[in-house]
């Protein structure tokens, strides 16, 4: 009976390290905070599980003594003299659960500052030990599948520095691994080509895409010859989807290559200008430029001339259609060579749409979807194309000799078309030209793909967070205000920010803005929720607090929970009067009637959906006519930009003569608001009472 041996491991100080800290962040964890008295102020809703005991049995008592190990007095002295003495235990002890049973834990206790600002309280992290040891086995097969592959690996940051590489890495590169942490590729292997490497890992970064490049070069282990190398990259996240880093396995495959790779040229050129087609096609998510890049990279490494050609209702985001049988319409979306020789000028512009009848060849090409080969270019194979467009016989006259046709296809769906020429004395296109363009249209496909996808995403989430947001505000008389929303510019940005005024009765309102801790669809669809509810709180009467602990609480009972910031107030324009309470949203400025701004300091609360936290309200009295300029963290938050700078040019810019509330609107985004939009930006400024005559 394992109540019959208790656990011998005695408490010791250690760091997280040490502990085998891996755990921490692969389980679910009870959460408890004590004051320097042992008074519970914190009991998360894990600890409650885990322990049996309700919040409310617990907050604001003497509780420390729940946790300690049952069973072994000296072990339970000796946890409760390391803690109270302000030091680190960590340790695997049996405690005993509300119930009366005995369960098994691993406990982390470590000194926090007390929340009331004196002396150290106390945190404690606790897992099920049964869990604790199967995560521990996991972490130890993982570190020793990383020391012995005979392949070389990689983990690097999102700044793409080394944060661990295996022995195998390290003989293959000759640096050991002390010369790798905290380096990038360039200061570890300088004489390496590394800008495509770190450009692939970047692109998958970003994308999320796995990455799979072949790249030739010598290391300190080989600098005699060249050797030839398969790296992979695959993008690490966190629970969120958020990336983290990059994982990256490296095999040498210069025995594999042989001959073929050193001696035929052609092959090796072909591979190349794959190699580079996945680092500099499909750089951003935009259809055109996508387009663009294609036609830049294969001229004149492939043809003299390309056209890229997309359905115009790809072009659009919108679905490609039914069907090729009634003709179709095709956006010139790339070109190359845009200027400089004599066919620059023949080609339709970018820009503009041909229409093609059913018949045309054109559509065959994209009905067949196989491509489409003239090795030979003269006035009979041109003739089929003679009664829709005088172009093809001006590129022969300019020295066209062959052309070829790939169609753009991703995930089976017919997107468009590139076009290939070649003049001059450039030899005829072949089989091998033929089968490399589609290998180049095939990726640049599910680039264009990608991006219509996302277009139509990024419209779709801007129009459910739009249509979330109050369409008519009507606030009370002696209350006037303005608002405005701008989307992100990226997908994975939209859909978090709002804001609302409530009516509580004559000349009484309750302000509100916040910001869902997500983005997309899911983010926006929070919003809704998280709106509704705060509109039907707050025609209960509820002060600023309460109604933020309720809605921290409707917050954890979301189907997918997520976390929120909200600033939350109700004014009196009568009085003058206002109270605040704030939940991790940023602070609200004040703009006097001359004109004076300055931020309100109120208490920052924690974000909403942690649960147990208590918030509080301030009150605030306000000059008639004042302003109250409430405002999301896209506002203020801007790439390599200090916060505390950018609260300070905010409440610059409002200081000065008074202006309109709408014109103040317009002002802060285009002067204040980062340029691409990276967040999300909602503004809610509203007068409280009347100007003075």
């Amino acid at each position: 009976m394992r109540d019959q041996h208790p656990v011998q491991e005695q408490a010791t100080e250690a760091t997280a390290e040490e502990a085998g800290g891996a755990w921490w962040d692969d389980l679910p964890l009870a959460l408890v905070v004590a004051d320097r008295s042992g008074r519970i102020v914190q009991w998360g809703m894990a600890a409650e599980e885990m322990f049996g005991y309700p919040p409310e049995a617990v907050v604001g008592h003497d509780g420390l003594d729940l946790l300690l190990p049952v069973g072994d007095h000296a072990q339970a002295r000796a946890f409760q003299t390391a803690v109270t003495s302000g030091r680190s235990v960590t340790g695997s002890f049996r405690v005993r659960h509300q119930d009366g049973s005995l369960i098994e834990v691993d406990l982390m206790a470590c000194p926090v500052s007390d929340p009331s600002g004196q002396g150290c309280g106390v945190l404690v992290l606790s897992a099920y030990a049964s869990a604790a040891r199967r995560a521990r086995e996991a972490q130890a097969l993982v570190d020793e599948l990383f020391a012995r592959s005979p392949v070389g690996l990689a983990v690097f940051d999102t700044a793409l520095r080394f944060q661990r590489v295996n022995p195998a890495l390290e003989a293959m590169n000759g640096v050991p691994k002390a010369a790798h942490i905290g380096r990038r590729l360039a200061e570890v292997l300088p004489g390496l080509n590394t800008e495509h490497m770190e450009a692939a890992m970047r692109r998958t970064l970003q994308f999320g895409t796995p990455m799979l490049i072949r790249r030739i070069g010598r290391t300190p282990a080989n600098t005699d010859r060249d050797r030839v190398w398969s790296c992979s990259y695959f993008r690490l996240e966190d629970p969120n989807g958020q990336p983290v880093g990059i994982s990256a396995s490296i095999i040498d495959i210069t025995a594999h290559q042989g001959a073929t790779w050193d001696g035929d040229v052609g092959d090796r050129r072909h591979r190349q200008l794959l190699n580079d087609a996945t680092l500099l096609v499909g750089t951003t998510l935009d259809i055109q430029q996508t387009a663009q890049e294609l036609a830049d990279i294969v001229v004149p490494r492939l043809a003299d001339a390309v056209t890229v050609d997309v359905l115009q209702t790809v072009s659009e985001g919108a679905d490609p259609g039914a069907g090729l049988a009634g003709g179709v319409a095709l956006r010139r979306m790339g070109l190359a060579p845009l200027a400089g020789t004599p066919i620059t000028d023949i080609p339709t512009p970018v820009g503009r749409t041909l229409a093609f009848p059913a018949n045309a060849p054109y559509v065959q090409a994209l009905a067949d979807r196989r491509p489409f080969l003239l090795a030979h270019l003269d006035a009979r194979a041109i003739a089929p194309a003679t009664p829709y467009s005088d172009k093809p016989a001006r590129l022969l006259g300019q020295g066209m000799h062959s052309f070829m046709m790939a169609p753009l296809i991703a995930r089976d769906v017919v997107l468009g078309v590139a076009t290939f020429y070649r003049a001059g004395r450039s030899d005829p296109y072949d089989s091998a030209d033929v089968a490399l363009a589609c290998d180049l249209t095939a990726h640049a496909s599910v680039c264009i793909d990608n991006a219509r996808l996302y277009s139509r995403e990024h419209d779709t989430a801007v129009l459910l967070q739009r249509s979330l947001l109050p369409q008519r505000i009507q606030p009370p008389e002696g209350i006037g205000v303005a608002h405005c929303y701008q989307p992100a510019s990226d997908v994975n940005e939209v859909g978090g920010d709002w804001y609302d005024v409530i009516p509580l009765g004559p000349g009484k309102a309750a302000l509100v803005i916040g910001d869902v801790m997500g983005h997309g669809i899911r983010a926006a669809a929070a919003m809704g929720e998280m709106r509704t509810t705060a509109r039907a709180l707050a025609r209960l009467g509820l002060p600023p607090d309460q109604l933020l602990s309720h809605l921290d609480q409707a917050m954890q009972e979301l189907n997918d929970p997520l976390l929120a910031t909200c600033l939350y107030g109700v004014c009196d324009a009568g009085l003058g009067r206002c109270q605040f309470a704030r939940a991790g949203h940023p602070p609200p400025v004040t703009i006097s009637p001359n004109g004076s701004a300055r931020l309100l300091d109120l208490p920052v609360g924690a974000p909403l959906g942690i649960g147990g936290i208590t918030y509080t309200s301030s009150d605030i009295l306000l000059a008639p006519g004042s302003l109250l300029v409430l405002y999301t963290d896209g506002l203020i938050e801007k790439r390599g930009a200090d916060l505390d700078e950018r609260l300070t040019d905010l409440t610059r810019f409002l200081t000065g003569a008074p202006r309109s509330l709408t014109d103040y609107c317009d002002r802060l985004i285009a002067q204040l608001a980062p340029h691409p939009a990276e967040d999300d930006i909602a503004l809610l400024i509203a007068r409280i009472g009347p100007l003075p005559s």
